[in-house]
């Protein structure tokens, strides 16, 4: 029985460590959710999914493409799209507080998909997960909604601009969540 107990335990760290391998660094990242005790871990909940990151603002011109964004998310999150918002207060147009946010993103819009606790996405003090993003697309955000695009396998595809709305999204979202994805 100890034998038993032992290999079961042993198959259960291997099948850790390979989950964990799989993961692309990109997606290796961990942050705190909008107004939520949460963390959200990108490779566990991300992992096999095809990933619109987008950061936000309550207090922009572009801010109703929530709208867009949500529309999105509610039609393709059973195929394997999601999207995840980082507010971001780098264009001076986010509260300073959490639950104006909130209430934008919640109340306001009627989100539904991964918000997240406001960072900075450019620059030197961008979060971790922007600064590889940014190196990677070659690409940091120019201004508030800027989209990017992660595919099934955890890997930078494109970049769009603020004006590029959601709905100009679907065509290519629809074609990487044609895709199949495969565990190595």
């Amino acid at each position: 029985m100890k034998i038993l107990i032992v290999l079961t335990s042993m198959l259960l760290i291997t099948a850790s460590a390979n989950a964990t391998e799989q993961c692309s660094d990109l997606l290796n990242y961990q942050a705190a959710k909008l107004r939520s005790s949460e963390t959200l871990d990108f490779c566990q909940s991300f992992q096999g999914k095809v990933v619109v990151v987008v950061n936000t603002a309550s207090n922009c011109g572009y801010t109703p493409q929530f709208k867009g964004l949500e529309a999105l998310y509610q039609k393709y999150k059973n195929k394997g799209l999601v999207v995840v918002g980082f507010p971001s207060n780098d264009f001076n147009q986010e509260f300073d507080a959490a639950e104006k946010t909130a209430n934008v993103c919640y109340i306001n819009y009627g989100v539904t998909f991964p918000v997240l606790e406001k960072s900075v996405v450019t620059g030197s003090l961008a979060n971790p997960f922007f600064k590889k993003l940014n190196k990677i697309s070659g690409k940091a955000p120019e201004w508030n909604f800027y989209k990017y695009l992660i595919g099934r396998d955890g890997q930078f595809i494109d970049a769009f601009a603020s004006n590029v709305t959601p709905e100009q999204l679907e065509s290519k979202i629809i074609s990487l969540l044609s895709q199949k994805y495969f565990l190595n």
